[in-house]
């Protein structure tokens, strides 16, 4: 009687696309070595970015990019949900609506009149909301997009059965590792690092740059300390509304919630 006995199952990969650049999809094949013992681990079983192949569910984990913008995304990421044990969302469109979350403070039919010829013919929602807004989420990779080492951390982290060891804590946490000067004491430069989530490695302010906040809001915010450093940098309260609302727009927004009226509230300047 033969003694052999088939290797263990592998758990089994899935990732997917919303509306979204592709950029942290891309970030996963960038991995280059890191991917290749990733691959030894896991069955990557749906990728159209890496894979003409693929294969339907169940999944053990899932990585979702982009956000939620029509109709139909949000039949698919409840099918998406349903298929998988663990659902990871990765990237600000994601975890935060994205660029395309603009629209949500404006009027989407006048875009769809100025950039369509024909606008009768797409289909969008009003608002470009992120993924938790609609099924739920079992962590979220900020970044636009997302940095690598993070990536690898979240799918080794659900393969060993733990939580990710990803810090919440500020950029300005990195600029003091790094030895940044600060810009905004040193050069007067707006900066949103004192209020965005760590993961880029201070890279802006590492070349003289401000924050522009493409990884989202720290576990800990102060905008009322952060905006008065603004107005004296020459922000006005509408200039401040733009910085926060560019790549995590509902992210940002919500913090500002937090706060009513913390952009409008401060006095003479």
């Amino acid at each position: 009687m033969s003694t052999d006995t088939a290797p263990p199952a592998r758990p089994r990969l899935g990732v997917f696309k919303f509306a979204s650049c592709d950029g942290c999809q891309l970030t996963l094949l960038d991995c280059e070595d890191e991917l290749l013992g990733i691959a030894t681990e896991l069955e990557i079983a749906y990728f159209l970015e890496g894979s003409s192949a693929p294969a339907p569910g169940p999944y053990d984990l899932s990585l979702v990019e982009g956000s939620v913008s029509t109709p139909e995304h949000v039949d698919r990421i409840r099918r998406i949900r349903a298929d998988s044990r663990h659902l990871v969302t990765i990237g600000a469109c994601a975890t935060a609506g994205g660029v395309q979350a603009l629209r949500n403070h404006a009027d989407v039919a006048e875009y769809l009149a100025a950039v369509y010829a024909r606008p009768d013919y797409i289909e969008t929602l009003a608002t470009s909301t992120p993924i938790s807004a609609h099924v739920p989420v079992d962590f979220e990779l900020r970044g636009c997009p997302i940095d690598r080492g993070q990536l690898v951390e979240v799918i080794t982290a659900f393969l060993a059965g733990r939580k990710p060891g990803i810090p919440d804590h500020a950029v300005c946490f990195a600029c003091k590792r790094r030895g940044n000067v600060c810009v905004t004491v040193a050069h007067g430069t707006p900066c949103l690092g004192p209020v965005t989530h760590a993961g880029c490695g201070a890279l802006c302010p590492t070349y003289g740059r401000g924050c522009y906040g493409c990884f989202g809001p720290a576990g800990t915010t102060n905008l009322p300390a952060l905006v008065p450093l603004m107005h004296r940098d020459g922000m006005s309260d509408e200039d401040i509304g733009r910085f926060l609302r560019t790549f995590n727009v509902t992210a940002f927004t919500a913090v500002e919630e937090q706060e009513p009226g913390t952009i409008q509230k401060e006095g003479p300047r």
